[in-house]
């Protein structure tokens, strides 16, 4: 017996999107008092799916797959087309691996410490200013570290417009007009630099070390035994670097956190690194990044008596399974302790996906955000002070642009070192 799933009576709802952002799953949600319902989004006909249930089926590689499910649009700007966010099946684990061997333990550990060194080496800077960005300053920072930790040269005269372009792509993925095409501009151009240095790397002009992201990009081998060509290997060395820039992202709501909240920045030391981790998990789990994720559906299936057909678009709402009252006591409330006792579960906390690492599409890049977000987090309480000018910015953000940002992207005076 199949359940009836609600549906809305629209042409099309592509317009309520742009309007709802991140809200627009968990609205009717609430609405139907249902965690399924289809609705049409840009012409065809999309089943909406939220909550912890949901992302366990949704993360079933056996019912859904990724080819197909992912905008050109998309692809144009944020993942590169047919990268690995596109890829399935063996083809998928292969070059997951490929990924995932860059995730060490040493690894995520080198890219801490790159983090905290272009942290303070931007504080002598910053007290010479009348005023930081402090969004515009994680971006260089982090795509210096993005750079240095893959193995990428990067000349200080281009850094700024580097961390332009991967923050283009990033800004992106929400938009329409003026936004995506500065996105699809700056993917050309980042995809030339890339191509390049993958040239370098194999006519060995370029010497860049083993272990490196731009080494093993450069000399991976498919199924087939064949080296990725050098667009491809581009695309998905670019897949490495760009989600280490758009931490920027949660790093200023992690400041917005910290002056919201100065009982937690109190409580961020170097005795209490346990406390600095959940902090990280709840500043992702609370502040909106990514508003849903996209698959399709491999072979027909019933779900709660719920009929999936072939093909069929399905998308997962990860700021609303964030924000789930069922898995999250008082969901909107800023509660760092609530992951105290947290078991570490595959399919609630999702802001970079969920499931396994190896198997399912999982962003495998989640290791060294939550590093950096720590480090940078213990950055901002213990080796700095500052000043937040509430005259001159607003601090809101809005959970109809996607992504979403402090609209004055979090502006600090008169900073200096702390002093002990």
């Amino acid at each position: 017996m199949t359940n009836e799933v609600p549906r809305e009576k629209v042409l099309d709802n592509s317009l309520s999107l742009l309007k709802e952002g991140y809200l627009f799953i968990q609205n009717r949600c609430r609405q139907f008092q249902s965690d399924i319902f289809q609705t049409r989004l840009m012409g065809e006909k999309v089943t909406c799916i939220s909550g912890e249930e949901a992302a366990k089926v949704f993360y079933d590689n056996e019912r859904f797959q990724r080819k197909g499910a992912s905008p050109k649009r998309v692809q144009k700007t944020l993942f590169g087309e047919k990268a690995i966010q596109s890829m399935d099946g063996e083809a998928h684990k292969h070059r997951k691996l490929l990924f995932m061997s860059l995730m060490t333990p040493d690894g995520v550990k080198k890219l801490g410490e790159l983090t905290t060194v272009q942290w303070q080496d931007r504080v002598g800077k910053w007290e010479q200013m009348e005023r930081v960005v402090l969004f515009d300053e994680a971006q260089e920072i982090l795509c210096r570290v993005a750079c240095e930790w893959a193995g990428v040269p990067l000349k200080e005269a281009e850094v700024k417009q580097r961390a332009s372009d991967f923050g283009a792509m990033v800004d992106a993925f929400g938009a329409v007009g003026p936004r995506h095409w500065e996105g699809r501009k700056a993917r050309k151009r980042a995809e030339a630099w890339i191509e390049e240095i993958i040239e370098q790397i194999r006519n060995e002009k370029l010497d860049s070390p083993e272990g490196t992201a731009a080494y093993a990009m450069a000399w991976h081998r498919e199924l087939d035994g064949k080296t990725l060509d050098k667009h491809m290997a581009a695309v998905e060395l670019i897949n490495v670097l760009r989600p280490l820039v758009a931490i920027a992202t949660y790093i200023t709501f992690g400041a917005l956190a910290l002056h919201e909240h100065p009982e937690c920045r109190q409580k961020v030391t170097k005795d209490n690194q346990d406390y600095t981790a959940m902090l990280v998990q709840e500043i992702r789990r609370f502040y909106p990044f990514g508003p849903f994720l996209g698959a399709r559906v491999r072979n027909d299936f019933t779900w709660n008596g719920n009929q999936f057909r072939k093909g069929q678009l399905v998308l997962l709402d990860v700021y609303g399974t964030n924000h789930d009252s069922r898995l999250w006591e008082q969901p909107d409330e800023f509660r760092p302790e609530r992951f105290r006792n947290w078991k570490g579960g595959l399919f609630d906390l999702i802001p970079q996906g969920g499931g396994d690492y190896y198997q399912t599409h999982r962003c495998p890049g989640e290791w060294v955000t939550i590093e950096a977000m720590k480090v940078s987090m213990a950055f901002l309480t213990n080796q700095i002070e500052y000043d937040v000018p509430l005259s001159e910015q607003d601090l809101s953000y809005s959970l109809v642009r996607m992504p979403s940002l402090p609209k004055s992207r979090f502006i600090i005076s008169n900073v200096r070192r702390k002093t002990k």
